[in-house]
């Protein structure tokens, strides 16, 4: 009889386990009850931001994405459009690789608490980065900015995403209600922040230089790129280039701006409408394009599209 017990009891462990575990290494957790729903939206949005950072990355240091290194997290979502191996030297790459696999582990921190989506189709193609650059400018380069031809590019073309990210974490957290929901979203925006302050860091022992073939300094490429989501972003000033008025420097004593903050140094916020305007590119968080070509997923993103949230 003991033996018996014994055996049924292990036989009941091992299937909990199994039924645990998903293809790769991906784990299914049913989300958590005491997560209220508001809380749920607010940890599935960030998604469409995680995807478009994995995919990037990954795409640029490997030469393939999610569909090769994590399937069972792009969960049958479309292939991301235009991705391809960029001409990194091996310091950049190495960086890009490092940021490419922490964005697989923030997918799966994500859908390990709320259930979350399956991956969006993103465009990441050279053409929709060179729209983006030129829309910051204000007239077309030639010829087009790619992204993809040398590590400089891509380190500009990277500057343009983790940041947005980092500024809609910074704005859900006072939102969040339970302890869990905070705890994932601090863990999260430290890393991205992290990325942030590298690709910057980088850009910033550069910024007198010119882009070739560009007659315009990393600096003014910093600059113009800011200036431009905080325009669509329609919301004030939440977006610093490289090289600021001195007025708007650390303190109001110096215009290095190697890390962007408040007048406080403080990090700025943005909320989901703002990070829609600003990833969609069409400065409404109705109408997609931009990053997202049929818009983003979860609760608050279809919202705008079919219904306030």
């Amino acid at each position: 009889m003991l033996t018996y017990l014994t055996s049924a009891i292990f036989t009941s462990l091992l299937l909990l386990l199994v039924s645990t575990k998903s293809k790769g290494d991906e784990v299914s957790v049913i989300p958590n009850p005491s997560l209220s729903p508001s809380d749920i939206d607010l940890l599935e949005f960030p998604l469409n931001l995680e995807y478009l950072e994995a995919e990037f990355f990954l795409w640029g240091s490997l030469g393939y994405g999610l569909d090769m290194v994590a399937p069972n997290l792009a969960a049958g979502g479309p292939p991301p459009i235009g991705g391809k191996k960029a001409n990194l030297d091996p310091v950049t790459r190495d960086i890009i690789l490092q940021f490419a696999y922490q964005e697989v582990g923030h997918l799966r921190a994500i859908k390990r608490t709320v259930k979350g989506f399956p991956r969006p189709l993103l465009d990441i193609s050279a053409d929709n980065f060179a729209k983006i650059i030129n829309n910051a400018m204000k007239y077309p380069l030639y010829p087009p900015f790619d992204p993809y031809a040398n590590g400089l590019n891509f380190l500009i073309a990277s500057y343009i995403i983790p940041y947005v990210g980092l500024t809609g974490y910074v704005g859900a957290n006072p939102k969040l209600q339970s302890a869990q929901a905070k705890r994932l979203v601090a863990g999260l925006l430290g890393v991205e922040s992290a990325q942030d302050a590298v690709i910057r860091a980088l850009l910033h022992e550069r910024a007198s230089l010119k882009v070739q073939p560009y007659d315009i300094t990393v600096a003014d490429f910093t600059n113009r790129i800011s200036d431009l989501r905080n325009d669509i972003g329609k919301q004030g000033l939440k977006d610093e280039g490289l090289i600021v008025p001195l007025e708007l420097g650390a303190e109001g004593k110096i215009s290095g701006n190697v890390i962007a903050g408040d007048r406080d140094s403080v990090a700025y916020d943005r909320s989901p409408e703002e990070i829609l305007r600003i990833v969609y590119g069409t400065g409404s968080e109705s109408i997609p394009g931009g990053f997202l070509p049929w818009g983003g997923d979860g609760q608050i993103a279809r919202s705008y599209t079919f219904g306030k949230y």
